[in-house]
């Protein structure tokens, strides 16, 4: 027969009080969280640039934009893993500081398409204009959609000094003269002109 004159025991109150337990589950993971993350705000590996990391060109950064537009990371990934699969496909195996200047952030997890973190020098200009033109012209089992319209949409000049302005804000260094000769670096450039310029500069600074 049970005891009802028996002391309710603090972990027994918690386990019958469904307020209480969410909050308490709450808390537990919210400290947890902290104790991961904060500590990498103050990590020179990821607040730090990479040796040999850059702030993006102003043709890149427009490619940049075009890539997240067109929505390129939801097929591709920009981050290998330390696997040895995956470095023998893919190259050296991504790091934070490689990542300082990117806001956001391209990483994703989702691979219809290959890893594109380490793309840029493997193959030509050209080769990327037909396969952004016509994947299945070099790629006949290919299921990525073709992107005709980039070689004859220009970039907008004017759009580039506030896009670089702002980036400024978050802690990309970019200097009074890179903002002023932005506009002119993107003259005349068709979208496909900066979009092979962001590809082609992805991963150049890790051998």
């Amino acid at each position: 027969m049970a005891d009802h004159n028996k002391p309710v025991s603090g972990h027994e109150r918690i386990e019958t009080n469904n307020f209480l337990m969410i909050v308490l589950i709450l808390v537990a993971v919210a400290v947890g969280g902290l104790v991961e993350i904060v500590p990498l705000f103050f990590q020179r590996s990821t607040t730090q640039a990479a040796p040999g990391v850059k702030p993006y060109t102003a043709l890149q950064l427009a490619g940049r934009d075009i890539y997240i537009r067109e929505g390129c990371y939801n097929c591709h990934s920009q981050m290998i893993r330390p696997l040895r699969a995956e470095t023998l496909r893919y190259g050296a195996f991504s790091k934070a500081g490689e990542f300082v200047y990117d806001h956001p952030f391209q990483w994703g997890s989702k691979r219809t398409g290959p890893d594109l973190h380490r793309v840029g020098g493997r193959y030509s200009d050209e080769w990327h204009r037909i396969h952004l033109t016509q994947p299945r012209d070099l790629v006949p089992e290919s299921n990525m959609p073709a992107y005709p319209w980039l070689a004859s949409a220009t970039i907008d000049p004017a759009s580039m000094e506030p896009r670089m302005k702002a980036l400024r804000t978050l802690g990309v260094p970019y200097s009074d003269a890179d903002i002023a000769g932005a506009a002119e670096a993107v003259k005349g450039k068709t979208e496909m002109e900066a979009l092979i310029a962001y590809l082609q500069g992805l991963g150049r600074t890790t051998p």
